[in-house]
């Protein structure tokens, strides 16, 4: 099967509007009860835009406690090099780092820097925009937890788990790095993505059964597989989860994105970091998993969650905890994402 028939016969591959569009129906019909466009927003009182995708990423992180977080270093556009260095040494990071934008989503120019001379060539060409530069978080294990909490209730509750696998390649002895990247099915539709990553060992020809991870970074748009991990929600785990919420201070609706150990120690509170804490852009992202559902049941969940997110912000609202926007701030932020993507695209071309 050549990619373009395997990306169009393997929904998880869709194009994120048709995970959207067939629902506006529905999200016309809350606005409408809400009596506003922009009743979303009152979902986070303490996150920027309730967690849009065009909040700061740096901002919402220091909403978590610090030990759960990794170091990160804040490099504000046109910042020097020279500055960056000085924040480096002062936080006592080492390479490898991770890099990204401090307004970014699904994966955006999330980045892994092995040296000092990748870090150059990264903040000079991207200088123009805020970045984050964090400690690469050597844990074996990542995943997505939602976790919701009404206002007028005191435990929340997990509505998914994303189990993330790194893309992986498993040698035959035979084959070189970039063959078995073309006859992999998964592996060659992210094949120009990772050949990048991996240009150094294209050639290496791996043992027979041995596996090489072929990137770290746990986005679907970065090749890694998600699974549905629902069945290990349990009752200790959602007990951690409403102790960490009682943490972070307006956070009632959203994902956080955890790299752990083993889900053994996740569920008591050890050996984890939070990489990301997401609000209303936020996706329950287990329905990606082909094997465990359906398209008809990945639309089913976002609409389940959408009803979640409206309930949860109509409380705030009447409780004083959280406003409603208008409909000119939905248009202004539309416009906003536009223009931010407008000039993403620019200086990856430059």
């Amino acid at each position: 099967m050549n990619t373009t028939l395997h990306k169009i016969t393997k929904w998880e591959y869709w194009p994120s509007y048709m995970f959207y569009i067939p629902i506006l129906p529905y999200a016309f019909y809350l606005a409408l009860k809400a009596k506003s466009f922009g009743f979303f927003s009152a979902v986070n009182p303490s996150i920027e835009g309730a967690g849009n995708g065009l909040e700061s990423k740096f901002k919402t992180l220091q909403l978590i406690p610090k030990k759960y977080c990794p170091k990160t270093i804040y490099i504000a556009k046109g910042e020097s090099f020279d500055a960056v260095s000085l924040k480096i040494n002062e936080q006592q990071l080492t390479f490898p780092l991770i890099i990204k934008p401090d307004i970014g989503f699904r994966g955006l120019l999330v980045k892994k820097l092995n040296s000092e001379i990748e870090l150059i060539k990264y903040v000079n060409k991207y200088n123009s925009i805020n970045l984050l530069l964090q400690e690469y978080i050597n844990l074996p294990n990542e995943c997505g937890i939602f976790f919701y909490r009404f206002p007028n209730q005191q435990k929340g509750k997990i509505s998914s788990i994303t189990l993330k696998k790194y893309l992986t390649i498993i040698g035959d002895g035979i084959n070189n790095l970039s063959q078995l990247i073309s006859i992999d099915p998964r592996a060659r539709i992210y094949s120009e993505l990772i050949s990048e990553i991996n240009k150094e060992r294209l050639s290496y020809i791996p043992k027979n059964n041995e596996a090489l991870i072929l990137n770290i970074i746990g986005n679907h748009s970065k090749g890694t597989q998600f699974m549905d991990g629902n069945h290990l929600i349990n009752e200790k785990l959602t007990t951690f989860l409403n102790t960490l919420n009682t943490q972070i201070d307006g956070w009632n609706y959203g994902r956080i994105d955890v790299k752990y150990t083993t889900f053994e120690e996740l569920v008591e509170g050890k050996n984890f970091k939070v990489l990301e804490l997401n609000g209303i852009i936020s996706e329950p992202t287990h329905i990606y998993d082909a094997s465990k559902g359906t398209y008809l049941k990945a639309l089913k969940s976002i609409k389940n969650h959408w009803k979640i997110l409206y309930q949860i912000s109509l409380q705030n609202k009447k409780t004083g905890n959280g406003e409603f926007t208008n409909l000119s701030y939905f248009i202004n932020l539309y416009f906003r994402y536009k223009k931010y993507l407008k000039q993403i695209k620019k200086l990856n071309n430059s």
